[in-house]
């Protein structure tokens, strides 16, 4: 088993930034990838953005030149810098751990970011 602890979420106002933190424990091996996903009420979860363990990273649209991930796979740590925040990135940010194991696909407990206009 995995456990994957995020923390970082808050209020912030449009235009600010916000850093989130998600570090992974437990039977950490075999890392293939960690991100981020986030969710508002009546939709389905998106992609924010994710890193490989060869340090590719991709994200979604409507994040590309405002939010970076970065982070340590063999630290089993990962961050999220969100900048030029909108109020249209409100949600619940889930962090994300694909491991080459049995059922390898674990999910934090999420942390919430609002964004005010």
């Amino acid at each position: 088993q995995v456990q994957l602890v995020e923390s970082g979420g808050g209020l912030v106002q449009a235009g600010g930034s916000l850093r989130l933190s998600c570090a992974a424990s437990g039977s950490v091996f075999g890392f293939i990838a960690m991100g981020w996903y986030r969710q508002v009420p009546g939709k389905q979860r998106e992609l924010v953005a994710r890193i490989f363990s060869g340090g590719d990273t991709n994200y979604a649209d409507s994040v590309k030149g405002r939010f970076t991930i970065s982070g340590d796979i063999a630290k089993n740590t990962v961050f999220l810098q969100m900048n030029s925040l909108e109020p249209e990135d409100t949600a619940v940010y889930y962090c994300n751990a694909l491991l080459l194991q049995r059922n390898g696909n674990y999910w934090g407990q999420g942390t919430q970011v609002t964004v005010s206009s």
